[in-house]
């Protein structure tokens, strides 16, 4: 017995890996396409391109493994069932349970693992991200200039270049500051560069001039070599890192500091996102449960089971969806937090009564009646 639950276990898992790894590659390279505008607009290496692609792994494997689960269990379990390898199981004397026992360990192992991901390396992770987006947002080099567009970093300052070379050098730079006085001046420069001068940030202009009326409206114009230009304006020292809900670890969803005015507005938010983390890992096992019934809860079928495929694939879609929708409302009222555990739970305890409500006789007849021989006349 035994060596048949490893066997039925290896059959599922590893179907349930290359499902895993097929999902996770696609949802990456989604997640790659919308983050192109890290390379496009704000000119980011492809090193940290690749880093902030790499932290939403966590989510993403957390989002396909129910999907990956389903599918790998059907594709396994209607060959195993095809090929009559389950009939000979319940032929020898196996139980239900016994038969599915190794369905259900691998989605209990999953269920365990996914928790771990959405308590600990999901905040971890998030919180990387949401650092390197923050210095990617605050990149100076990146927000105050667009080659070949006029950018507004600041009301009152317009800045434009011509182009950006590999090495970060501005060219043909035109600069239109206006002061609290009304006044304004304009530089132009050959090239320019970003710098950190005594811990600021400057834009170092190169072989240009500058243009200022005076209050008394006379034209002063100047020539430079080299003028530090200086970029103090454009920095918000007061600015920190914001944590989303998606950040946070579990005992700050539930347990938020409410002195603060954005955990007081989203208290509801915070809950919902705090019960989601618990309640979605169940969704590996309910998912696992809807393919053994699918497969195992029907009579023996040499056609397949394409119709009911079909069906129970409608049905884990429709209830995929149903748990957005529950965390969703659970942000207006915490009471329907419920839904988030009630869903993928009713979901499993129905389709596992369809798998042990199903006879054996319809597996195979194991009490056929022996054949009467006919008497010989004497």
């Amino acid at each position: 017995m035994r060596l048949i639950d490893r066997y039925l276990l290896r059959q599922l898992l590893g179907p349930t890996l290359l499902a895993t790894l097929a999902l996770t590659a696609v949802a990456l390279l989604s997640q790659s396409l919308s983050g192109l505008d890290l390379i496009v607009n704000q000119r980011q290496s492809a090193l940290v391109f690749l880093k902030i692609t790499l932290l939403y792994m966590p989510q993403l494997i957390n989002m396909v493994l129910p999907i990956a689960i389903f599918v790998a269990a059907l594709v396994a379990l209607n060959r195993l069932h095809t090929e009559q390898e389950i009939v000979v199981c319940f032929a020898g004397g196996m139980s239900r349970w016994r038969v599915i026992s190794p369905a259900i360990r691998l989605a209990s192992t999953v269920a365990l693992l996914a928790l771990a991901m959405n308590l600990w390396v999901q905040p971890l992770s998030y919180r990387a991200l949401r650092e390197e987006l923050f210095k990617v947002r605050t990149d100076l080099a990146a927000t105050l200039v667009r080659e070949g567009e006029f950018t507004e970093p600041v009301p009152g300052l317009t800045v434009y270049a011509q182009s950006v070379d590999g090495n970060g050098d501005m060219h043909n730079l035109f600069i239109h500051q206006m002061k609290d006085d009304g006044t304004a001046t304009t530089y132009m420069a050959n090239s320019g560069r970003m710098a950190n001068r005594r811990g600021e940030s400057v834009l170092i202009l190169r072989d240009g001039s500058t243009q200022e009326f005076s209050p008394g409206g006379v034209l002063n114009y100047l020539t430079f070599n080299e003028y530090p230009f200086a970029l103090g304006t454009l920095n918000n020292p007061d600015e920190m890192v914001h944590y989303k809900p998606s950040d946070r670890y579990l005992h700050e969803l539930f347990f938020p500091d409410l002195q603060q005015g954005w955990e007081q507005k989203n208290r509801r938010a915070l809950l919902a996102e705090g019960h989601s983390r618990v309640a979605t890992p169940l969704y590996n096992i309910a998912f696992m449960a809807m393919a053994l019934s699918a497969i195992i809860g029907g009579g023996f079928s040499r056609m397949g089971y394409a119709r009911r495929i079909a069906i129970f694939c409608g049905i884990a879609a429709a209830v995929r969806i149903l748990g957005f929708v529950a965390q969703s409302a659970s942000e207006a009222n915490v009471w329907l937090n419920v839904l988030q555990y009630a869903i993928p739970l009713a979901t499993a305890g129905l389709a596992l009564r369809d798998v042990f409500r199903q006879r054996v006789s319809r597996f195979i007849d194991i009490r056929r009646r022996p054949a009467r021989i006919a008497p010989v006349p004497a």
